[in-house]
C-alpha cells in the first residue's frame, strides 16, 4: 500500500518572482523610509524615538497585590496625589486584584529632592556642624562634627514624607563615636526604596491592603548603557554574518543577504516605532532571532540558486533564478507557518516580556520570508548583470568549472 502525500506547493509551479522585483522593491523603499522617518518623528512628538522600557531609559517596574478589586483609574489617581504623574498603569493576572507599575523615578527620592533634603538637614542640625549631606540611591551620607542620634535622623526624614530604616545595634555603636583621625562622625542614613512609598501611598488613598510582589529597577546611566549595548549586539551579529557569507558564497551572494537583513531589522524597529510598542531588551533578543532566522532562509534560497547554476547552464540566471525560489517555496512557507503559529498562540495568549518577544517574531518572520524572496535574489540577479556578466566568457567559464 503506498502513502499518498499533499503538498503545499506542487512540483512543475512556476509563480513569476524575478520579473516583478522592481514592484516589491518599490514596495520595500517605501517602508523602509516610513520606518527609519518614524523615529525622529517620535522624537520630536513623543520625546523619544522608540518607546522605550526602564531596560534602557531607566526607572522602576513594580507589581502590586490588592487586598479587594481596584479600578485602575482610582490607582492612576492615588500615583498622581504621591507625586507620579507619568506612571504607567496596566492590569496584571487577569483580574483586578493586581497591576503593573512603571514609574520613571529610580529611588525614593528625585535629584532636586535630594538637594532639598540635604539643605534642610544643614538647617535642621545647624548646630551639629553638618559637613557633608549626599544622597547616593536611597542612602544619606552625612559627616558632622557633633553626633546625630538615629531618633533625630527619623524623626527629621518622617517631617518630610521619608521612613528610616533602623540601624543595627552594630551600626549604632560604630555611629556614637567619632573617627579618631578627625574627631568626626561619619553616618549612613537608609530610607525605604520607592516600592515602601508607593505601597504606603496606595494603602492610605485606596483603603486596602497592598503588596509588593516584585520590584525591578534600573538606572538612568545603566539603561543607557543597555541601549547602547543592544544596537551593537545587532551590528556585530550583522557584520560576522556577512563575513560567513564571503567564505560560503562568491560576491555576488553577499551584499543581497545583508540588504535582507538589515531590511527585516529597520522594519521590524520600524512597526514598534509607528505603533508605539514597548522596546525591551526581550526585543533585542527577537530582533537578533529574526536576523538568523532570515539569513537561514536566504541561505537555502541561495544554495538552491547556486546548485542550479551549474545544473541548468543552458538558461540565464534570471530564469534560473526563478526556478530555484519555486522549488524551494513549499519548504519556505511550511517553515515560516510552523514558526508564525506559535508566535502568534504567544502573542495572543502570552503577556509582558512574552508578549513583546512574539510580536516581533510575528513581524520578522514575514519580513523575513519576504526579503529572502523579494529583496535577496533579485539583488543577487542585479550584481550578475551589471558587473559579472560582464566579465569575458573565458574567465566566467574557469569561474564556474573552479566553483
Amino acid at each position: 500500500m503506498s502513502m499518498k502525500f499533499n503538498e503545499l506547493i506542487r512540483s512543475g509551479t512556476n509563480f513569476e518572482f524575478v520579473g516583478k522585483a522592481r514592484t516589491w522593491f518599490t514596495i520595500s523603499i517605501i517602508l523602509v523610509v516610513v520606518s527609519i522617518a518614524m523615529l525622529p518623528i517620535n522624537a520630536a512628538t513623543r520625546g523619544s524615538m522608540l518607546n522605550w522600557t526602564i531596560d534602557f531609559k531607566g526607572g522602576t517596574e513594580m507589581i502590586l497585590g490588592f487586598g479587594k478589586p481596584v479600578e485602575a483609574g482610582p490607582v492612576r489617581q492615588a500615583l498622581k496625589e504621591a507625586g507620579h504623574d507619568n506612571a504607567d498603569v496596566s492590569a496584571w493576572g487577569g483580574n483586578k486584584q493586581g497591576y503593573l507599575i512603571r514609574l520613571p523615578a529610580f529611588g525614593a527620592v528625585s535629584k532636586q529632592e535630594a538637594d532639598k533634603v540635604a539643605d534642610e538637614l544643614g538647617k535642621k542640625f545647624n548646630d551639629r556642624q553638618v559637613l557633608k549631606a549626599i544622597w547616593s540611591g536611597d542612602t544619606l551620607y552625612v559627616r558632622t562634627t557633633k553626633p546625630i542620634s538615629q531618633a533625630e535622623y527619623s524623626e527629621f526624614l518622617k517631617s518630610i514624607g521619608l521612613e528610616m530604616k533602623p540601624w543595627t545595634a552594630d551600626q549604632e555603636k560604630e555611629y556614637s563615636t567619632p573617627l579618631a583621625a578627625t574627631n568626626e562622625y561619619n553616618y549612613q542614613v537608609p530610607v525605604h526604596g520607592l516600592d515602601r512609598k508607593i505601597q504606603q501611598a496606595m494603602a492610605s488613598k485606596l483603603g486596602t491592603e497592598v503588596e509588593i510582589k516584585q520590584v525591578d529597577a534600573v538606572g538612568p546611566k545603566a539603561g543607557q548603557e543597555l541601549r547602547n549595548d543592544g544596537i551593537k549586539s545587532m551590528l556585530y551579529a550583522i557584520a560576522l554574518i556577512m563575513l560567513y557569507i564571503a567564505f560560503r558564497f562568491d560576491f555576488r551572494y553577499g551584499p543581497g543577504t545583508v540588504a535582507a537583513l538589515l531590511h527585516d531589522a529597520i522594519l521590524v524597529v520600524g512597526i514598534f516605532a509607528v505603533f508605539w510598542v514597548e522596546f525591551s531588551l526581550t526585543t533585542v533578543a527577537a530582533v537578533l532571532t529574526v536576523i538568523g532566522y532570515s539569513m537561514n532562509d536566504t541561505i537555502v534560497v541561495f544554495d538552491r540558486i547556486r546548485e542550479n547554476e551549474h545544473k541548468l547552464k543552458d538558461k540565464k540566471l534570471d530564469r534560473v533564478i526563478n526556478i530555484s525560489i519555486n522549488e524551494t517555496l513549499s519548504r519556505t512557507l511550511l517553515t515560516s507557518m510552523t514558526t508564525f503559529v506559535t508566535t502568534l498562540a504567544m502573542n495572543l495568549l502570552g503577556t509582558g516580556l512574552v508578549r513583546n518577544f512574539a510580536f516581533a517574531m510575528n513581524i520578522g518572520i514575514i519580513v523575513g520570508t519576504y526579503s529572502s524572496i523579494f529583496i535577496a535574489a533579485p539583488i543577487l540577479l542585479w550584481l550578475h548583470q551589471r558587473y559579472w556578466s560582464k566579465r569575458p566568457i573565458v574567465t566566467r567559464r574557469v569561474s564556474i568549472e573552479s566553483a
